[in-house]
């Protein structure tokens, strides 16, 4: 689809296990990136915004990245654009001032009062109360799973093929197998 220039995606991930990579600067960086690789004019955008900072030797600020993607979505004529931005909650709420999360929040928040009609954004989260009131103001579309049966008997039949498993757990006696269901199924709150 990207190939034929009726739309272009990207995608970014945080990763609880990648600190370093949780900040509003990789999620810039990942999305500037990906959309440079689909389109010509994209790529152009990027490589002036690389050239005006010494042609890599010095870094752009977060402000520039942000500056250099909104003349990406603003592209006249570019087709329709979705950004993913997945697990959101994931990105760290508790270092800095503004907290990472914080910033990534206000890009977000920036982006999407664009109010670009050909460029889609979908957010994935747990609830917490911090991005909640950030995103549900913006929201056109909201879903939660977090409390879909499905979801739930999802996770319970995970649980249960872990435990039952696991040649460790397997040697456990079954009441304390059973706590162990019982207690990550209560904890999981649909994740």
């Amino acid at each position: 689809m990207c190939q034929t220039g009726l739309a272009s995606l990207a995608i970014f991930y945080f990763d609880f296990r990648d600190a370093t990579e949780q900040g509003a600067r990789s999620l810039l960086s990942s999305l500037l990136v990906q959309l440079s690789h689909q389109s010509h004019e994209f790529s152009k955008i990027l490589s002036s915004l690389h050239s005006t900072h010494g042609n890599g030797s010095r870094q752009p600020s977060v402000h520039a990245l942000m500056e250099c993607l909104k003349k990406m979505l603003q592209l006249p004529g570019r087709g329709a654009l979705y950004l993913v931005v997945d697990a959101l909650d994931e990105c760290s709420n508790s270092s800095g001032y503004p907290a990472p999360r914080e910033q990534v929040l206000e890009i977000v928040r920036e982006l999407v009062e664009l109010c670009l009609p050909d460029a889609h954004f979908c957010i994935t989260s747990r609830p917490e109360v911090d991005i909640r009131d950030v995103l549900e103001p913006l929201a056109i579309h909201k879903v939660s799973l977090h409390e879909q049966s499905g979801q739930n008997c999802d996770i319970v039949d995970y649980i249960n093929s872990v435990v039952s498993s696991d040649p460790k757990m397997r040697r456990w006696r079954e009441e304390d197998r059973q706590l162990v269901i019982k207690t990550l199924t209560a904890r999981a709150g649909g994740m």
